[in-house]
């Protein structure tokens, strides 16, 4: 239903309310968005494969995720949600515990070989992908469904990209992480790994490609000058998570020290802890409240034993002796130097200060653009300047995470299928955002969200076991159930039971309900005993006042 400029009932007096022989406005049914939706970077319709799992409708409740996000057992782990961070049940007690059962679908899907669904009809067009990062897979996905033929062509030994590289095992096992790769490839996706792409021009040419994706990602570090007589002790966090991943993990003695605030960060001195490194000391200079690390990632390097040292920067290193000078954040909260130093003994150096794209082997296609940064220029369609080339993911500016990667693929998708077609995709106007001031919960109870649970802390620094657990079907289901379905009917007959003249009329399981507008008296009480905010109440059409 589009957006309307509606009036509510306590915009309109006493006298106007109608509640006597004469209506002044009347009750509409109202479809809103809810903020959960409204956040989600991969475009999900998350109360809508919510109401699904509520109902025990678990494989249909995967069959609506995997719509918009086909690695539902990858996002469930590594997201950071923040469709949670605006969750209205956050008013009642807590948020709903989205991601957990978005993991526990995703893997009820593994387990039980749940199949993706089939692609329309072949196209006879085809498409190059290069990358095969989370948004050259959602792509590719996307683009299946649609009919199309994709190859995907990366130039690391493994698919996955930065999930795979950047991400240790404790926070994403292999195993589902292959799984649903492979579930891609099942669908007939094509995948060239080990490819290092030079011209992009000529690949297009030789493999008669209609359209191109380009999504390789940021995976080189971004560098920093320190002076130093030992450069051999300093590493790049991305090097050596990949180098552990790979069980090839650098020698970093027994103390180390880590130069960042990012969640990269953290995962390095996680990391440093689980090879063997006694200390492991995060140097970051501001304070924690400026930290661009999640701080539940914060709180577990903590818990095992990484220490963080705030308001710090590293100015020199001589051998295992770091000189460290104070900072201290200024009116406008930039880390300001105090000309007082400390050292610290450490046998090695990571840095975690960020990553860049190689983009180098797009410099040579006419019109294409880049950044200072070295990220490439997209219009709202992801194309490029040139013409069928498209780019997106961590390679095009924009915030960087997993979940805005697929959500940047499924665009894109959008936008060459229609490129394919000679069309143009607009994208559908939303509905008005529902906040929780809206909701009028009668019902309201505590219930408050079920916590996954984690293996103990003295478990974890010996191996990269994945540290969060599974919820229980049980759990999952009470956990779905914690939805309001803000904004949306969800037939709970409030409406029905409480309307005095008869004037609602329920149209069957699915089907929500109707308005019989000969007896209803515009009294507005259906209105104020809808929990969802999903009915409206509008101003009489036609006239001021309306005999009833």
């Amino acid at each position: 239903m589009p957006n309307r400029d509606l009036t509510s009932s306590a915009d309109l007096t006493e006298h106007d309310k109608g509640t006597g022989a004469m209506r002044s406005q009347r009750p509409v049914y109202a479809d809103f968005l809810p903020p959960c939706n409204n956040a989600c970077p991969a475009g999900e319709n998350i109360q809508a494969w919510l109401a699904l799992a509520q109902a025990g409708e678990f494989k249909k409740a995967w069959l609506e995720l995997v719509k918009n996000n086909p690695m539902p057992s990858i996002h469930g782990r590594v997201c950071y949600h923040p469709c949670e961070d605006v969750c209205n049940r956050a008013f009642t007690d807590s948020t709903v515990s989205i991601h957990a059962v978005e993991r526990f679908l995703g893997d009820m899907a593994l387990e039980q070989d749940w199949k993706l669904p089939k692609g329309k009809k072949s196209s006879g067009k085809r498409i190059l992908v290069i990358g095969a990062g989370p948004s050259g897979l959602s792509a590719a996905y996307q683009l299946t469904r649609m009919g199309h033929s994709v190859e995907i062509r990366d130039a690391g030994p493994v698919a996955g990209g930065m999930i795979h590289f950047g991400i240790p095992a404790y926070r994403m096992p292999r195993k589902e992480l292959q799984a649903e790769i492979k579930r891609i490839e099942d669908m007939g996706v094509k995948m060239t790994l080990n490819h290092r792409i030079e011209d992009v021009l000529a690949e297009k040419k030789a493999g008669n490609f209609d359209a191109v994706f380009v999504a390789v990602g940021a995976h080189i570090s971004k560098n920093i000058q320190i002076p130093t007589r030992d450069a051999s002790k300093i590493l790049d966090a991305v090097s050596f998570l990949s180098s552990a991943q790979r069980g090839e993990p650098p020698k970093i003695g027994r103390r180390v020290a880590i130069y960042g605030g990012g969640n990269t960060a953290m995962d390095a001195a996680r990391t440093a802890k689980r090879l063997g490194a006694e200390e492991a000391i995060i140097i970051y200079r501001r304070d924690r409240s400026s930290m661009p690390a999640h701080d539940f990632e914060a709180d577990e390097a903590i818990e095992e034993g990484v220490k963080i040292n705030w308001l710090r920067t590293i100015k020199e290193i001589d051998e295992g002796t770091f000189k460290v000078e104070v900072m201290e954040l200024n009116e406008e909260g930039r880390p300001q130097p105090t000309g007082k130093f400390e050292t610290l003994e450490a046998d090695s150096l990571i840095l975690a200060i960020g990553q860049d794209t190689d983009t180098k082997f797009l410099a040579n296609v006419p019109g294409i653009e880049f950044k200072e940064d070295h990220t490439v220029v997209v219009d709202e369609s992801m194309q490029t300047g040139h013409p069928g080339i498209f780019a997106g993911g961590d390679m095009v500016p924009s915030d960087r995470s997993v979940t805005i990667a697929v959500g940047h693929g499924k665009q894109a998708a959008r936008h060459i299928d229609s490129y394919l077609n000679n069309t143009v995709y607009h994208t559908k106007k939303r509905h008005q955002l529902v906040g929780h001031e809206k909701l009028q919960l009668w019902f309201r109870t505590a219930a408050p969200k079920v916590e996954q649970e984690r293996l103990p802390v003295a478990d974890r620094t010996h191996s990269f076991d994945e540290i969060m657990k599974n919820l229980s079907e049980a759990d999952a289901l009470f956990e779905a159930k914690r939805c309001l379905s803000c904004g949306n009917c969800f037939e709970c007959d409030g409406c029905y039971g409480a309307c005095p003249e008869g004037a609602i009329i329920k149209l069957g399981p699915g089907k929500r309900y109707r308005f019989n507008f000969d007896l209803c008296t515009g009294c507005a009480v259906c209105y104020e005993q809808c929990p969802c905010h999903a009915i409206e109440m509008i101003p009489e059409p036609g006239s001021k006042r309306k005999k009833v």
